[in-house]
């Protein structure tokens, strides 16, 4: 097995759901050890979230899908945090860990007596990460954060949907998985800052901001124009044509993504007329006559079949997609030549499948060094190996419900 980047950095894991495990599963594919606290009994709260559940070797449910999906590289440790005895190991795998991450309600650990400067003094250069739905400052702080609000609230539901229907949410939790990627960025630049200066660092991760920065090029065009963007369903706001286009037989994904593409497109459907007349022969004219654009490309790409459309793209260089399911996604051949699909031995199954990291460093590389891990299943062997409790002490601590 390599080493990993990350290799001898420790992560404290305080975090369930998307956003926070997401971050530290990102760490934990680096390299870095990351040891899961959950409450004892019930554990992270996506462990109940199916169905799916995996099959197991006995017949009974396994964890969920969703479960699977931001916990891979950990280690599971059962922690009542609400008991002295619980803060009192927390407290001292702190002493011994690189990284604290959590997303509890805002002040959960002052209340606890864990605020910034005494986290500092059980592990001086600590790096302190906190997610939160609206972070630490302004008039939100003290509210839930939840992925479908921030959506909304931080203007994304405005432009996802068709320009005559209903705001949309992305597929995804797009927000909480953003928030935790920025999180991990946030995390590396702390710990290389630490390899300079040896001081750790406060940081403040919020979904909202997560979500506002997301926004990009159409936050930036309101911002420079005082216009507000409206929805164009899967076209774009500043290049035609760049959307989806019904063929004979099913839907595909078709841009032209400068003028030299649209011009050598034109070429080959046989319409040279397009490429000079003075309504279509830029972007910024195609822009103005959207709908003109898009009629006469849907009336072009209905007299064939989607396949012939593709191919005659990719003849030519012109960017152009199917739009797979699932199924079509793991059966791609460029996402297999890519090993996005992993199985990977499982405590409860011979094996469970799961995405493979995107980091792709192949000086490097990531690998699976655990699986998801079951509830507590690291309980014992971190107790022992980093603390050094007996095995007598450790079962007593069971019986009194710390662990």
């Amino acid at each position: 097995m390599t080493t990993g980047l990350l290799d001898g950095i420790r992560v404290i894991d305080l975090t369930r759901v998307l956003a926070g495990p997401y971050c530290s599963q990102l760490l934990g594919d680096l390299g870095a050890d990351v040891i899961k606290i959950e409450a004892p009994g019930s554990g992270d709260d996506t462990r109940q979230w199916g169905p799916p559940f995996t099959p197991t070797n006995d017949g009974s449910r396994g964890e969920s899908a969703y479960y699977l999906s931001a916990n891979r590289n950990k280690r599971s440790l059962t922690l009542n945090l609400k008991s002295e005895k619980g803060l009192e190991i927390l407290r001292a795998l702190i002493r011994q860990g690189d990284v604290l991450v959590e997303n509890f309600r805002v002040g959960t650990l002052a209340k606890w007596g864990l605020d910034e400067d005494a986290l500092q003094q059980l592990r001086p250069g600590l790096i302190y990460c906190t997610i939160t739905g609206y972070g630490y400052s302004g008039p939100y702080k003290d509210r839930a954060g939840y992925d479908f609000m921030v959506q909304a609230m931080g203007g994304f539901m405005s432009v996802t949907g068709t320009a005559d229907g209903e705001p949309i949410r992305a597929g995804v939790a797009i927000a909480d998985l953003a928030t935790g990627m920025f999180a991990c960025q946030a995390i590396l630049a702390a710990l290389f800052a630490r390899e300079r200066t040896g001081k750790g660092q406060r940081i403040d991760m919020a979904l909202l901001d997560s979500q506002v920065a997301l926004m990009s090029y159409v936050a930036s065009n309101y911002l420079v124009s005082g216009e507000l963007p409206g929805r164009y369903g899967n076209g774009h706001p500043n290049i035609v044509p760049y959307q989806e286009f019904k063929a004979r037989d099913h839907y595909f994904a078709f841009a032209c993504g400068n003028d030299g593409q649209w011009r050598k497109f034109c070429t080959a459907v046989a319409h040279p007329e397009w490429r000079t007349d003075e309504r279509f022969a830029t972007n910024a004219a195609r822009l103005a006559n959207r709908e003109q654009v898009i009629n006469l490309l849907n009336e072009l790409f209905a007299s064939r079949e989607a396949a012939e459309w593709m191919a005659l793209c990719d003849e030519i260089g012109i960017p152009n997609a199917p739009i797979n399911n699932m199924a079509q996604v793991f059966e791609n051949e460029q996402v297999k030549a890519r090993q996005m699909q992993l199985e990977v031995s499982h405590e409860t199954a011979v094996t469970v499948p799961l995405l493979n990291s995107p980091l792709n460093i192949p000086t490097s590389p990531t690998q699976i060094r655990y699986p998801p891990p079951t509830l507590g299943q690291h309980t014992a062997e971190i107790l022992q190996t980093l603390l050094g409790y007996e095995e007598p002490v450790i079962e007593e601590l069971r019986k009194e419900g710390v662990i």
